[in-house]
C-alpha cells in the first residue's frame, strides 16, 4: 500500500479519531504528508519512539492501540496463568492520554493493569514491575527528546528493557495486527469498576524510597554531615521533582534549592531547546542561582528522571558541566573505594559498561581487582548481565554505567536512575567536602593516578526516509572500508557487531564477538584510541562516540580535536560513496 492509500484510509476510516482526522485534512505539504505514511511506527527493541501527531508514523492514540495490542498477544500466548501489567507516564505532552489509551487496550485483552495514579519516574516503574509481579510494565516517555516526541518503553517482568530475543516476539506480534479494527478496548471508566484496572497508591513509592536510602554507603557520615551540603537541583520540568527532593530531604540534605522556573511539569519544555541534561543549555538558570547561593553541586535530571546531568566548579571558580563519563567515573572510583575502606566489597564484584563507555574505569576498576564487563550500548543489556548473575551468583553486581548520563548501584531496579544517582553523587560530594576537595580536584586526581581520557560525540541528524538510508550506507560502505590507517595512526583492531567479528588487522586473525547482533562498528587505533559509529536506536541520527587518551589535560583535548577532524573526513568519504 502506497503512503498516499494509507493517508486516504486514515481519512474514510470509522474507527480513526475525528481530531486526528481534522489533523490530516489541514496538510498541503505532500512531502509531509509521505513522511507521515511513508512507514508504520517501527516497534523496536526498545518499543515506539516518535513525533506525536496523525499517521502511521507518528505517535498516537492509535500507533499505541496496535502496539497493546500486539504485546496483549504476546503475554497471552507467553502466560496461561493470571496477566497484569504496569503503566507509568511522564510530563509530556499527551503521557496520560497514552498510558490511558493502552491500559484500555489490556484491560480489553483481559489483562489486569496497574496505572500510577501521578507522573512518575522510569526507575520507579521498573521498581513497581517486580514488586507487583507484573509480568510487563510500560512506561510512556520520551526521555529526553525535543518536546515533539513522546515514546512508549516496555520492559519485561524482571523490570529491566525486553532483551532482543523477547523483543523479537512482540515485533512479530505486533506487526500480526494488520487493521485498528483488530484493537480490542475497554473504556477506562469501565475498566475501573469492574476491578480490571488498579490504581497504584503511594505504599510502592515509599517502599522504593527506603531502599534507595539504605544504598547510602558512608552512613556515619551522610548522618552527621549532609545538611552542611548545599545542593542546586532542576527537574527539568519532568518526573523526578518530587522523588528527589523527598529522598535528599530524608537523608537529611536540607540545603536544597530547586529552580523555580524548571520545577513544574511542563510537556512543552519552555525553558530549554531539549530537556536533556547532556545540554550544557539545560542548566542556564541554574548556573545564574548558583551566584548567590554558591552551592558544592549542581545536578538536573530528564523529564522521565532516568538520566542525571551534573556541574561542579571547577579552577578558577568557574562551573563546569561533567560529561557523562566523567560522572561515571567519579562515581565508579567513589563507590569502589568507599566499599573497600568499609569492607563491603564483594570478591566477586563486577562493574558494567557499554562499548561506548570510557576505558578508564578499567583502570579504577583493576585497582579494586574488580571486573568490568563491556555490553552493547542500551541500559537494558546492563539489566540483562544483572539478571544473570541473580540467577547464576557468578558475579555481584556493584555499579553500572553508559556515557549518555546513566547510572544504577543495587538490585532492586533494573534500568538507569537517576534518583539513586542522586543520592550517591550528593554523598560522594559531601565526601570530598569533609576532606576540603571539590568534585573537580577529585576527578583531577583521578585523572593524575590512571592517565587522562577524554571523549567525544558527533551525532548527526538525518531525518526521514531518505536520512535513514543514507546512515545505512553510510556503515555499509564503513564495513567495507580497506582504511588503514588515521593521519599515520594505525587501525589495529575493527570490531563488527553485525558480523560478530573482531578483527585484528596486524595478524589478520579473527575472533568472535559474544554480544548481541547490532548495526555498530568500532574501530581501535594503534595508541589506544578508539571511535565507534552506529545508528541512533531512539532519534533519526548517527552517533559518532570518539576516545583518547593523553598525558595531560591539554595533550588529551588536543587528541580528540585532531581524531574528530579526521574521523569526520572518513564518515564525510563514506557518505559520498
Amino acid at each position: 500500500m502506497t503512503y498516499k492509500e494509507k493517508y486516504e484510509n486514515w481519512i474514510s476510516s470509522n474507527f480513526i479519531d475525528v481530531e486526528l482526522k481534522k489533523e490530516l485534512e489541514q496538510l498541503v505539504d505532500e512531502k509531509e504528508i509521505e513522511d507521515r505514511f511513508y512507514k508504520d511506527l517501527e516497534f523496536g527493541t526498545g518499543g515506539l519512539r516518535g513525533i506525536i501527531g496523525a499517521g502511521t508514523n507518528r505517535m498516537n492514540i492509535h500507533t499505541i492501540g496496535k502496539a497493546t495490542q500486539g504485546l496483549s498477544d504476546y503475554l497471552k500466548s507467553k502466560y496461561t496463568e493470571k496477566i497484569s501489567v504496569t503503566i507509568a507516564y511522564d510530563s509530556r505532552n499527551m503521557s496520560i492520554e497514552f498510558a490511558k489509551a493502552a491500559a484500555e487496550t489490556l484491560c480489553g485483552n483481559g489483562i489486569l493493569v496497574n496505572l500510577f495514579e501521578k507522573l512518575t519516574p522510569t526507575p520507579i516503574l521498573s521498581y513497581a514491575v517486580r514488586q507487583l509481579k507484573s509480568k510487563a510494565g510500560i512506561v510512556i516517555t520520551a526521555s529526553h527528546n525535543p518536546k515533539e516526541y513522546n515514546g512508549y518503553k516496555v520492559y519485561g517482568e524482571d523490570g529491566g528493557q525486553v532483551t532482543d530475543e523477547v523483543a523479537k516476539n512482540i515485533i512479530t506480534c505486533v506487526g500480526s495486527v494488520e487493521d485498528f479494527s483488530k484493537v480490542k478496548n475497554m473504556g477506562f471508566d469501565n475498566a475501573k469498576q469492574n476491578g480490571a484496572l488498579e490504581i497504584i497508591g503511594e505504599n510502592i513509592y515509599l517502599s522504593y524510597l527506603d531502599k534507595v536510602k539504605n544504598l547510602t554507603i558512608r552512613k556515619d557520615l551522610v548522618n552527621k554531615y549532609a545538611s552542611d551540603l548545599k545542593i542546586i537541583y532542576t527537574p527539568i520540568h519532568g518526573s523526578g521533582n518530587l522523588p528527589v527532593r523527598r529522598v535528599l530531604k530524608e537523608l537529611g540534605y536540607n540545603n536544597v534549592f530547586v529552580v523555580k522556573e524548571q520545577e513544574m511539569p511542563n510537556g512543552d519544555f519552555p525553558t530549554v531547546p531539549y530537556p536533556n541534561p547532556e545540554e550544557p543549555k539545560v542548566f542556564e538558570l541554574a548556573l545564574e542561582m548558583a551566584n548567590d547561593i554558591n552551592p558544592d553541586i549542581i545536578f538536573g535530571t530528564d523529564p522521565d528522571c532516568d538520566r542525571i546531568g551534573v556541574v561542579v566548579k571547577g579552577d578558577e571558580g568557574k562551573y563546569k558541566v561533567l560529561s557523562g563519563n566523567q560522572t561515571g567515573v567519579l562515581l565508579s572510583n567513589y563507590i569502589l573505594n568507599s566499599l573497600s575502606e568499609t569492607d563491603q566489597l564483594p570478591s566477586n564484584g563486577v562493574v558494567i559498561k557499554t562499548i561506548v563507555t570510557t576505558d578508564m574505569v578499567d583502570a579504577i576498576s583493576k585497582k579494586y581487582n574488580v571486573e568490568v564487563l563491556d555490553v552493547l550500548t542500551g541500559f537494558k543489556y546492563i539489566g540483562e548481565k544483572i539478571k544473570e548473575f541473580e540467577k547464576t551468583c557468578e558475579k555481584d553486581f556493584i555499579f553500572g554505567f553508559e556515557e549518555s548520563f546513566g547510572y544504577l548501584a543495587g538490585n532492586f531496579v533494573r534500568d538507569k536512575d537517576a534518583v539513586i544517582a542522586a543520592v550517591l553523587i550528593c554523598e560522594m560530594t559531601l565526601y570530598y567536602k569533609n576532606k576540603g576537595l571539590s568534585l573537580y580536584d577529585a576527578l583531577i586526581g583521578i585523572y593524575k593516578e590512571h592517565g587522562y581520557y577524554k571523549e567525544g560525540l558527533v551525532s548527526i541528524e538525518l531525518k526521514g526516509k531518505d536520512g535513514a538510508n543514507k546512515i545505512s550506507n553510510i556503515l555499509e560502505n564503513l564495513r567495507y572500508s580497506k582504511q588503514e590507517s588515521i593521519n599515520n595512526n594505525r587501525i589495529v583492531k575493527k570490531m563488527d557487531y553485525k558480523l560478530g567479528l573482531e578483527m585484528d588487522l596486524i595478524s589478520n586473525t579473527e575472533k568472535s564477538i559474544k554480544l548481541p547482533k547490532s548495526n555498530v562498528l568500532k574501530f581501535v587505533l594503534e595508541d589506544g584510541s578508539w571511535f565507534v559509529v552506529r545508528p541512533s536506536g531512539t532519534e533519526p541520527k548517527m552517533k559518532i562516540y570518539l576516545s583518547v587518551k593523553g598525558d595531560s589535560l591539554e595533550n588529551a583535548s588536543k587528541k580528540i580535536i585532531d581524531l574528530r577532524k579526521n574521523v569526520m573526513v572518513i564518515i564525510d568519504k563514506a557518505g559520498t560513496n
